[in-house]
C-alpha cells in the first residue's frame, strides 16, 4: 500500500493509504467497522448509517461569477456563497486531521483519454473507498504514478455533521460542490451515492461546456458495427432489464458522455438496485456481487445468505460491482455514435403507445419532460397513478437549463443520423387497475425491432393528442396493443385520459418554456 502527504491540503495527522487493494479495504472494513461484514458470496456488506439515500434538499452550488450566469439556479441547484464553503471544507478537513486513517482514491471519471478527469477522493471509511474504487476507472501504475494533481477532489467527512447556524444551511447534512475550485464537501451524510452523484454533476458542468452531451441513461453497443443505442428511463421504466440484452455489449448502466467521437461510459462500475433481485430475474448483477462488489443496507442472515426482499433497512437497498464483472460489458466502455435513443416510460393511465417514433422536435420536448408515472401502492399515500416528470430524465443533476441539454441532443441527432423511440412499458386497454401491463416479451420484441432496423420505416398511425407517429406494425407483438385508443373498451373513456395526461405534460412544460425555443414547444402535445 502506498502512502501519501496531503499536507498541501491542510491535512497532516492521519495516516493516509492511497488506492489500497480490495483485500486491505475489505479487511480494514471488517477490522474497524463492526457492523459490516462478508456475504455468502464474498461481497462487502455495508451500512450507510442514518441516510440511506441522498439528500437533494441539503445539496448547495457554490455562486462564484465565473458560472453564476451558467448554472440553472433554483430548487435543484441551491447558491451558497464561497465564504460558507470555505466554511464547510474547513470543518471537513479539521475532522479528516482526528481520524487516525484515510484512504485516498486516484482515479479516472470518463474513458475516452481525452475528455476524462483525475478525481481524487479523500475519506474516512474503506467502505467508501472501496465504492469509489469500483465507481471510478482504476488507472494502470503507469497512469498513477504520473496522476499529479486532481482535477476534482472530493472531502467525504460524512460522519462530521455541518453546522446547522453556517448561513445556507437548513440540516446537519451538507453537500457543496464549488466548479471554481474543482472541488466538493460531504458532511452529515454517509451514503455512498452521493460521492458518485457528485462526479456526475461536474460532468453535467463541464461537458456541455466542451460541445458534448452527458446523459443520464443506460447504453448499448452492437457488436459487429460497434453503433451504440441509448436508453433514457426513470426507476420502474425497465431501463436496466432491457439493456442486459445477450446480443449487444454493454458500455454502461447509468452515466455517459456524447461526444463527436460517439458515446463513453463516465464511471468504472455499476450501482444496482438490489431490491427483489434474484438468479432469476437478473442472472448478471446478482452474479456480479461477488467479491470484489460491495452490498449497501441489505439485511442478510446468521450465515451471511442476503434477503434482497427485506426492506426493513431500506428500500433502496444497493450493489456496487466493477463493470467488468458483467460478461458482457466492453472494455474500454466506448462506442460509436448512437442508432437509436429510446425514452422509456411506464404510463400508468393507458394512453401511451407500446412504441412511437419522434421527429427531433418531439424528441427534445419528451426528453426535457423525462415523464413516467408512480403505481399505486409503490409509495405510502400514492392510491391513483401519478404523473412524474423529471427533466431529461435526471433532473437532480442538471446544472445548467434543461433546455440546453435539449439543444445538445438535436445537434448530436441531425449529425449522425439518429431514431428517437419512444417505449411505454406501463399499461394498455386502460389504466392501472383496470387495463393490464404491456408484457415483457412485447418490449423486448420492440427493442430488438429498433436494433433491427424493422421500425424505422415501419407503418405509422398519428396520435390526434401528442402528435407522434404509433408504430402499427412489429415483429412478434400483437397489432392489438400497439395502438391504445383502440384497445379500450371505451374509446371516450380514452379520449378523456389522453387529454388529461395531456394537460399534466403541457403543465409540467412551463416551468421551461422560458428557455426553451420554438422548435422545442412545437413538440409537445395539442392544446385543449
Amino acid at each position: 500500500m502506498e502512502l501519501i502527504d496531503l499536507s498541501a491540503y491542510g491535512i497532516e495527522s492521519a495516516t493516509i493509504i492511497r488506492n489500497p487493494p480490495v483485500s486491505s479495504l475489505y479487511m480494514e472494513a471488517i477490522r474497524y467497522e463492526k457492523s459490516t461484514s462478508l456475504s455468502d458470496l464474498g461481497a462487502l456488506i455495508a451500512y450507510s448509517g442514518e441516510k440511506t439515500g441522498r439528500s437533494p434538499k441539503d445539496k448547495r452550488i457554490t455562486k462564484n461569477s465565473a458560472s453564476e450566469n451558467v448554472v440553472w439556479w433554483g430548487d435543484i441547484n441551491i447558491p451558497i456563497d464561497e465564504h460558507t464553503f470555505e466554511i464547510n471544507r474547513e470543518r471537513a478537513k479539521d475532522y479528516l486531521n482526528t481520524c487516525e486513517h484515510l484512504y485516498v482514491i486516484d482515479a479516472f471519471a470518463g474513458w475516452d483519454p481525452d475528455e476524462r478527469i483525475k478525481v481524487r477522493v479523500i475519506c474516512t471509511r474503506p467502505y467508501h473507498a472501496l465504492f469509489m474504487q469500483i465507481m471510478l476507472i482504476t488507472p494502470t501504475e503507469e497512469e498513477l504514478a504520473g496522476f499529479g494533481e486532481p482535477d476534482f477532489t472530493i472531502y467525504n467527512a460524512g460522519r462530521f455533521p455541518a453546522n446547522r447556524l453556517t448561513e445556507g444551511m437548513t440540516s446537519k447534512t451538507s453537500i457543496d460542490v464549488c466548479f471554481e475550485d474543482q472541488e466538493m464537501v460531504i458532511l452529515g451524510t454517509e451514503y455512498a451515492g452521493e460521492m458518485k452523484k457528485g462526479v456526475f454533476t461536474l460532468m453535467h458542468y463541464l461537458m456541455p461546456l466542451r460541445g458534448h452531451l452527458s446523459m443520464h441513461c443506460s447504453a448499448t453497443a452492437d457488436p459487429e458495427s460497434n453503433r451504440s443505442a441509448v436508453l433514457f428511463g426513470l426507476s420502474g421504466t425497465g431501463k436496466t432489464t432491457l439493456s442486459a440484452d445477450p446480443n449487444r455489449k454493454l458500455i454502461g448502466d447509468d452515466e455517459h458522455v456524447w461526444t463527436d467521437k460517439g458515446v463513453f461510459n463516465i464511471e468504472g462500475g455499476c450501482y444496482a438496485k438490489a431490491i427483489d433481485l434474484s438468479q432469476e430475474t437478473e442472472p448478471d448483477i446478482f452474479h456480479a456481487l461477488h467479491y470484489g462488489a460491495v452490498l449497501e443496507n441489505v439485511v442478510h442472515d446468521k450465515n451471511y445468505v442476503v434477503d434482497f426482499h427485506d426492506t426493513s433497512i431500506t428500500q433502496n437497498t444497493r450493489g456496487a460491482y466493477p463493470i467488468e464483472f458483467i460478461k458482457n460489458a466492453q472494455l474500454p466502455c466506448l462506442a460509436g455514435h448512437p442508432t437509436d435513443l429510446i425514452f422509456l416510460t411506464c404510463d400508468a393511465f393507458g394512453v401511451l403507445p407500446p412504441v412511437a417514433k419522434l421527429n427531433p422536435s418531439q424528441a427534445m420536448y419528451h426528453f426535457i419532460s423525462g415523464y413516467t408515472a408512480k403505481v399505486a401502492g409503490t409509495e405510502m399515500g400514492v392510491t391513483e397513478p401519478e404523473a412524474t416528470f423529471s427533466a431529461c430524465f435526471g433532473a437532480p443533476f442538471l446544472v445548467m437549463h434543461p433546455s440546453r441539454y435539449a439543444e445538445l441532443l438535436a445537434e448530436k441527432m441531425k449529425g449522425h443520423d439518429v431514431n428517437v423511440w419512444l417505449v411505454n412499458t406501463g399499461w394498455i386497454g386502460g389504466g392501472f387497475g383496470k387495463g393490464e401491463r404491456i408484457k415483457l416479451k412485447y418490449s423486448r420484441a420492440i427493442i430488438k425491432a429498433i436494433y433491427d432496423g424493422k421500425l424505422a420505416n415501419a407503418p405509422t398511425k398519428t396520435d390526434p393528442v401528442f402528435g407522434f407517429e404509433m408504430i402499427s406494425e412489429c415483429p412478434e407483438v400483437p397489432p392489438s396493443v400497439l395502438i391504445p385508443r383502440e384497445c379500450w373498451s371505451n374509446s371516450g373513456d380514452y379520449d378523456a385520459n389522453a387529454r388529461n395526461l395531456a394537460d399534466l405534460f403541457i403543465e409540467n412544460f412551463r416551468s421551461y418554456q422560458d428557455g426553451a425555443s420554438k422548435e422545442i414547444l412545437y413538440g409537445g402535445p395539442s392544446p385543449a
